[in-house]
């Protein structure tokens, strides 16, 4: 059973070292563009809206660097990274709810379809791609590494998209609502 974990995620490491890695710098560089504007008083008088948008992004690049440690790691049985992964799609999921719920209670903005489809459409969409990768990942392991990598790739995407809209949005165009 360890040759036959090992020879499934080996084909996988060097994706998983790439993407691993950039969801870290990715990290790393949210934190220090968040840091730079901090004191800005855009910033301050939008607290909420910039913490609704931003910290999901954050939460998606650490989710890419988990699911790339998990994967990287030497299993001797694929039940272990998919019960770690699954347990983190699961606690995505929820949070993304907790997010949208957030998002509808916000004042003086209302998210439009481009906001509901980058922030929480499309991620919803790939945790439940890396749930599902990680259930099957025992059972049919080929198809649930490529199920798994795709919600994690959508995510890097999603991360950068979303971590440009921010940024546009704090350098650009300001104000006391959330970037859209």
């Amino acid at each position: 059973m360890a040759d036959s974990a090992a020879a499934c995620l080996t084909p996988w490491s060097s994706f998983y070292v790439v993407i691993g890695s950039s969801a870290a710098a990715l990290t790393g560089l949210m934190f220090v563009v968040i840091t730079i504007v901090a004191g800005t008083e855009r910033v301050t008088q939008s607290q909420d809206g910039i913490s609704t948008f931003s910290t999901p992004i954050v939460m998606h690049f650490c989710a890419v660097l988990f699911v790339s440690a998990v994967l990287i790691a030497p299993w001797h049985r694929l039940i272990f990274p998919g019960v770690l992964i699954g347990i983190l799609g699961l606690y995505e999921l929820a949070y993304l709810g907790r997010g949208a719920l957030r998002t509808r209670r916000l004042s003086g903005y209302t998210p439009d379809l481009d906001d509901w489809t980058w922030y929480w459409i499309l991620p919803l969409a790939a945790y439940a791609t890396v749930f599902g990768g990680a259930i099957g990942l025992e059972i049919a392991p080929v198809d649930a590494l490529f199920a798994v990598a795709s919600g994690a790739l959508l995510l890097i995407f999603i991360g950068i998209r979303n971590a440009w809209d921010i940024v546009t949005y704090l350098t650009v165009g300001g104000g006391a609502h959330p970037p859209s």
